[in-house]
């Protein structure tokens, strides 16, 4: 166990190539959620950690996983050493992205596994071998069935926000991939909250873990301010665009993707610039819309509440929940994009008359008492509140690409004169050279005839058969009609009365 002057990651017991390549990142201090899990990690114990959303629980369990790693032998084709499960395609690009520089350093190679995206390189990294293997479940379990990648070596595996996997029915696939790994294999299970279904884990794969809570599972922090504006239902959108309009990166929360999407070009129309980010979305679009969030070329992004965990960008001064979330953990994790490691941020819900008792129900479940106000849009006390301003009212239109530099691929580019499968131009085979389908001159095949033969069906020129009719039919009317068709002639005439 560590003692209170252990302050600093040598002294928690990471080896030196990994603190030195902390250091080159900017990473000097432990946070608390680092300093109480770490050495019990990196003793090889089965690890619990609970701690608030942002408290530094990636390091946590990846700098144990990447020393285990570093210190053995490289990983075999198709079957990985360590394995990172987490619930969404963001979060494991992030959880990816924070370590790969780390991994680097000690020769520890990563590769990530999400559906969105295609399989070749996801299969061709397996072939070639990678020590950690950070993956969504579903796709995990595809890369499994089509026998590229196997678990048998897994000597680490490590569950991120496993209650939120809970959450999103992946529990029985989250057990059948636990099931595979080896039954010595040290465990690492970090959640906001360790009961229920994670409690359920917890006693089938770990063995006597060790729990570390840092924090309750509440949003209640001194960092954080939480507002409950109350507004009338013709006002929601002016407020909501408003709020859209303030200085600083703010993240929106709608209940639907249809809902996001319908926000985001309601933005736009009055001249807010904002990205909408939802599993509808492909992950191409959904990485890029992220990076210009993170890079600060747009200052809103508009999410569900499946992204509401899988996203960390530092400095979100403000989340406001357009559609009150039904549950206290949606309104945990939707308010944990805020006041992230120890940043400051507010937190803003809001809410027409009739949603007003059920909400204050739900955030109270979560342990926050919300300051309640009644706004309309254009109040002072809105803009106190969350810097609400006015839109510019100049509808927003998407810029064009970028030009290419003169040489630049992009993708799906392919060099001059280079072909692909599938290709074909005009004249392009060697001169003779014969395809399927391609028939010597002369040769006959099946169904072929020679000039003038007959066979069934043909007739002669001229000859006429039952029904022919050339030219004007000199029959009369009531003999060009068959039986049944006179028949039906005369019981159409009106019968005459007596």
């Amino acid at each position: 166990m560590t003692t209170p002057e252990a302050t600093d990651f040598a002294a928690l017991g990471l080896p030196r190539q990994l603190v030195r390549a902390l250091n080159r990142e900017g990473i000097t201090s432990p946070f608390e959620i680092q300093r109480a899990t770490l050495p019990d990690a990196l003793a090889g114990r089965d690890v619990l950690g609970r701690g608030q959303t942002g408290s530094g629980k990636t390091l946590a369990f990846g700098l144990p996983v990447l020393a285990r790693m570093a210190a053995g032998p490289k990983a075999r084709p198709n079957h990985p050493r360590a394995l990172i499960l987490v619930p969404t395609r963001e979060l494991a690009m992030q959880v990816n992205d924070a370590l790969m520089p780390l991994g680097r350093a000690v020769g520890v190679f990563l590769k990530t596994a999400v559906g969105g995206v295609p399989y070749d390189r996801q299969i061709d990294s397996l072939r070639r071998g990678v020590e950690i293997i950070v993956a969504t479940p579903g796709r995990l379990g595809d890369l499994i069935e089509r026998g590229v990648c196997r678990l048998d070596d897994i000597q680490v595996t490590v569950l991120d926000e496993a209650d939120q996997m809970a959450d999103m029915g992946f529990l029985p696939d989250v057990t059948e991939l636990l099931a595979k790994t080896p039954a010595d294999a040290q465990r690492l299970l970090f959640s906001a909250t360790l009961d229920g279904d994670v409690d359920t884990l917890v006693k089938r794969f770990m063995t006597d873990p060790v729990t570390h809570s840092t924090a309750p599972p509440t949003a209640a922090v001194s960092t954080m301010d939480h507002h409950m504006l109350l507004i009338p239902p013709h006002d929601k959108f002016a407020v909501a665009a408003s709020i859209a309009a303030r200085q600083g990166r703010t993240m929106m929360f709608a209940r639907t993707q249809m809902g996001v999407d319908r926000l985001v070009a309601q933005l736009a129309e009055v001249g807010v610039r904002a990205g909408a980010l939802h599993g509808g979305k492909t992950q191409r679009v959904r990485t890029r819309t992220l990076a210009e969030f993170k890079e600060g070329r747009m200052n809103v992004l508009v999410a569900t509440d499946v992204a509401a965990r899988g996203i960390h960008v530092d400095g979100v001064s403000l989340v406001v929940h357009i559609d009150p979330p039904k549950d206290p953990k949606d309104y945990l994790h939707r308010a944990g994009r805020t006041a992230r490691a120890g940043e400051s941020g507010a937190v803003a819900t809001l809410v027409l008359p009739k949603q007003r008792r059920s909400t204050l129900a739900v955030l109270q479940k979560a342990g926050v008492e919300p300051a309640q106000t009644r706004v309309r849009a254009g109040d002072q006390v809105l803009t106190e509140v969350t810097g609400a301003r006015q839109p510019s009212g100049v509808p927003v239109v998407d810029e064009p690409p970028a030009p290419r530099r003169t040489g630049e691929r992009r993708y799906g580019d392919r060099p001059q004169g280079e072909r692909r499968y599938g290709d074909r131009r005009h004249s392009d085979r060697p001169h003779g050279e014969r395809r399927y389908g391609d028939r010597p001159q002369g040769e006959r095949h099946y169904g072929d005839r020679p000039h003038g033969e007959r066979r069934y069906g043909d007739r002669p020129q001229g000859e006429r058969r039952y029904g022919d009719h050339q030219g004007r039919d000199d029959r009369r009317p009531d003999e060009r009609r068959g039986p049944r068709e006179r028949w039906s002639d005369e019981r159409r005439r009106p019968t005459p009365t007596r």
